[in-house]
């Protein structure tokens, strides 16, 4: 199957079904021949899922059946095509109605073609149409979220969710330990690639433009990771210093890892854990990329017995499993694939870890609890429940004139394009 916008709503639909990770699903197809057009296709339909999904009801009489979900998916690729991408109208239609035949569905042909053309025809009707409707569905972020994002933060809702739609920016972290910023944007300006300093954390350079990572001068020799800002901050925040042994408990790709490697290399131990053996493989590669070394080991976060040693760590992140709903620019898979149910089941691991890790703490040991979270309820309200239930459990606070100050921790929202993901931090001394 050569007809990408065929691949797109096959994967797209898989996701659905299979609740997989549309990175992953792409991963596969990277040898295509038109792989950015797919990426395009995929991320973009997913971004405006619920506007694209508003359309197609509003052009036809009745739903699609279940089991015609790719047709569906097809459908919506097109409308995303004729709104956001400046592909000939024709073209589009073309291609995306060839996508029946690939799909093993002709008999769509006619259905797929008379739907796109109609838009063509109405779309400035149809533009007027999704002005009043509800606001969730004119940004394209579920209702429950949406409801959400509303009730926690208020006027800055609307920048949140005009953030989360946009593409996100290619973040550097500099290795500090081999060269200083001001070098790299020299070597940046030298091979001609525009970039920026970021305002919150000094290791961080955004580029202008996206490039493929090989391409960037110094990757190769370990000078520079592609990291976001918000990660960036870690170390610092961590207050690492030398002697320390440091636990990153739920550590791969190994970014944070490697991000405190660089900062402090004379460290007691650098322990790396992950559920996953394949990620932690990942881990591997940027470890011996950078020409750092760590203890990894796989196991789970929660199951201390299986993997700890029983030596107390002096530091320990938990960059714990969240929503992710500050990266949803990222993965915009989020808007189509999460439900309020699955943030529950996660409050619920995020509880289990903070106390389970808490044991592996030495005393006047400190614990950074992060997510890529910005709902309070796995960010704030459970930092604030785990120290009324933990008599040894002190919220340090974190003096920074960065984020939203929160009673126990410290708020990022999502920023624009030279801005950091939505990210949440709190830092905890144990008595």
């Amino acid at each position: 199957m050569r007809n990408v916008r065929s691949i797109a709503a096959r994967i797209i639909t898989n996701l659905q079904n299979q609740r997989g990770s549309l990175s992953t699903s792409l991963s596969q197809f990277s040898d295509h021949p038109e792989f950015s057009l797919l990426q395009e296709l995929c991320f973009g339909t997913c971004r405006w899922y619920l506007t694209l999904e508003f359309l197609l009801e509003s052009l036809t009489d009745k739903p699609l059946r279940n089991k015609d979900g790719d047709i569906k998916n097809l459908i919506l690729i097109g409308l995303y095509q004729l709104r956001e991408l400046s592909i000939p109208d024709h073209a589009v239609v073309n291609q995306t109605v060839s996508g029946t035949r690939q799909l093993n569905k002709p008999w769509a042909k006619s259905l797929v073609n008379g739907i796109l053309r109609n838009y063509q025809r109405n779309h400035e009707r149809l533009g007027r149409v999704l002005d009043s409707s509800e606001p969730h569905i004119q940004c394209s972020c579920p209702e429950w979220l949406f409801d959400e994002i509303t009730d926690a933060w208020k006027s800055e809702t609307h920048t949140i969710l005009e953030n989360t739609n946009q593409r996100p920016p290619l973040t550097l972290r500099v290795n500090l330990s081999k060269k200083k910023p001001q070098e790299i944007h020299t070597l940046l300006s030298d091979n001609k690639i525009s970039a920026k300093s970021s305002k919150i954390a000094n290791t961080a350079i955004y580029l202008e433009q996206p490039m493929a990572v090989d391409e960037i001068p110094g990757f190769k020799e370990g000078w520079l990771s592609v990291q976001d800002e918000s990660s960036q901050l870690v170390p610092n925040l961590l207050d690492i210093k030398q002697g320390h042994r440091v636990l990153d408990a739920c550590s791969a790709p190994g970014g944070k890892t490697c991000a405190i490697l660089e900062s402090e290399c004379l460290l007691t131990e650098m322990v790396a854990l992950d559920l996953s053996d394949a990620r932690i493989e990942r881990s591997r590669e940027n470890l011996n990329r950078l020409g750092l070394k760590a203890t990894l080991i796989q196991g789970d976060a929660a199951q201390p017995s299986e993997w700890w040693d029983g030596e107390l760590f002096d530091r320990i992140l938990l960059d714990a499993p969240c929503s992710a709903t500050g990266v949803i620019r990222r993965h915009p898979d989020i808007k189509v694939l999460r439900r309020n149910k699955d943030v529950e089941k996660l409050i619920k691991i995020q509880a289990e870890l903070l106390s389970t890790l808490w044991q592996c703490l030495k005393p006047n040991g400190l614990l950074l609890y992060t997510t890529c979270s910005i709902l309070p309820r796995e960010n704030n309200i459970q930092v604030e429940r785990f120290v009324r239930r933990v008599n040894n459990a002190k919220y340090e606070g974190i003096p920074a004139d960065w984020g939203v100050e929160c009673d126990f921790g410290r708020q990022l929202l999502t920023g624009n394009k030279d801005g950091p993901d939505g990210f949440f931090f709190s830092l905890l001394c144990k008595s």
